[in-house]
């Protein structure tokens, strides 16, 4: 095999290769030499099949299979004898196919920089705790003891008043045509209540049971049902009873009914729990001022290919916001050459620093087991609720699909490990600068 590198400029390489014929008319005659042990035909005992016939049937499809097996074996030789690591799928050319010649492709690839691991031993990061307060406690019991409520129903004949439930029955047109799924009866709507189309239980305020009463609302553009989207309905409301929503006290009782022995264990569990999500939260600050450290670190020259295939996906993602009407209003008086080149700036810090935390990662032997990626799956389907099972099934019909967990694992465990490398300073902050985007 003869190597000619043929360009050499910051991270692009490109090699031509030639491999002598005979090499190639060699290994094609061993491997149809091995056809020939196995081969069957009629008029001739196993394994005795003349080469000629062996040649005239399988000669083509054995001169590709060669063909590629060579290629693929002179690359790959010659990035391990380089040392080279290709940033994306190098570019590969035949431009002389081996047959009554030798062989030659070319090669054209950008490589990955050298990356250096950085000493963070001098690093230190602020880490944001924040107090659990009694008043946190109770905002949360108060939320629990509500999506324990009931409904008693009301005697008395009188106007419904938010937050009150009325049951009813309504039909729904458009341009007076009833249309499919706008009627229902005996539905119970929580009056200026969540869960219906916007200005729907907000018109139910001061309705009786008795009364009937003439709604419309306007279809959001958004709409599941494509063929309801923006369009504007009437809606014809009976209600049938109205009933008010008992909220049980935040007593020993409450308690025992969430499986606690007391209110104080119930206590003792809600402030664990907002402790943990308040430890989260200050870990997921801690890990973006590590992220922004190495981000600073990563003073190397990003592979052009992978920076263009990053930035195109992240104008995907703009085009896609902008198509749907919700763009960063930032955004808007930038022109298109502004916004394209700060976004590819964004591409090349993400790039750069993929790198490097790949790098750390690989210098500290940072794998991602296959059980990390099964509970990975196993919360992801979690998020689904009824729907779980069904999650899992898709990947376990579809375990490819299960390697998007990886870089994020992945990921995690290199910032843990370089959060126990750097020093932490403990800074007191409020719940809200705690929650409170740094960006905002």
């Amino acid at each position: 095999m003869q190597v000619t590198e043929t360009l050499s400029e910051g991270l692009k390489r490109g090699f031509t290769v030639v491999v002598p014929e005979p090499e190639l008319a060699a290994k094609r005659e061993t491997r149809l030499a091995e056809l020939s042990k196995t081969m069957q035909m009629p008029g001739f005992r196993p394994g005795k099949v003349p080469l000629s016939m062996v040649r005239k049937r399988y000669g083509d499809a054995v001169a590709a299979e060669i063909l590629e097996q060579t290629v693929n074996d002179a690359s790959g030789k010659l990035m391990e004898e380089r040392g080279l690591r290709p940033a994306m799928q190098p570019k590969l050319e035949i431009t002389k196919p081996g047959k009554d010649s030798d062989l030659e492709f070319t090669l054209e690839m950008e490589v990955l920089p050298e990356v250096a691991v950085p000493d963070l031993s001098d690093v230190t990061l602020d880490k944001p705790v924040a107090a659990v307060a009694d008043e946190k406690i109770d905002e949360t019991l108060s939320r629990l003891a509500e999506q324990r409520q009931s409904f008693k129903d009301v005697e008395e004949t009188r106007p419904a008043a938010q937050g009150e439930r009325l049951t009813v029955d309504f039909i729904g047109r458009i341009d007076g045509d009833a249309f499919e799924g706008g009627t229902a009866n005996d539905v119970g709507v929580t009056v200026a209540g969540t869960g219906f189309i916007p200005g729907f239980s907000e018109q139910m305020e001061g309705m009786s049971a008795g009364e009937t009463k003439t709604i419309t609302v306007t279809f959001p553009e958004d709409y599941g049902a494509k063929d309801l989207a923006g369009k504007t309905a009437e809606f014809e409301v009976t209600a049938k009873s109205l009933a008010v929503a008992e909220v049980p006290a935040i007593d020993d009782e409450l308690a025992k009914a969430m499986g606690m022995e007391s209110l104080a264990d119930l206590r003792a569990k809600v402030a664990e729990q907002i402790g943990r999500d308040y430890e989260q939260m200050g870990r997921l600050k801690l890990k973006r001022a590590l992220l922004d450290v190495l981000a600073e670190k990563a003073d190397f020259t990003a592979p052009e290919s992978l920076v263009e295939a990053e930035f195109a996906e992240i104008w995907r993602q703009v085009e896609a916001e902008r198509a749907a009407g919700n763009a960063d209003p930032e955004d808007a008086a930038k022109d298109e050459e502004t916004l394209k080149a700060e976004y590819r700036a964004i591409a090349d810090r993400r790039v750069r620093l993929g790198l490097l935390v790949a790098e750390i990662g690989r210098a500290n032997n940072v794998t991602v087991a296959d059980q990390e990626l099964q509970r990975a799956m196993f919360n992801e389907a979690m998020r689904y609720g009824p729907q779980a099972m069904q999650v899992v099934e898709f990947f376990r019909k579809n375990p490819q699909q299960m390697e998007r967990f990886r870089g994020p694992i992945f990921e995690d465990k290199v910032v843990d490990l370089l959060l126990g490398q750097v020093k932490q300073n403990e800074v007191s902050v409020t719940p809200d600068e705690l929650a409170a985007d740094p960006e905002e």
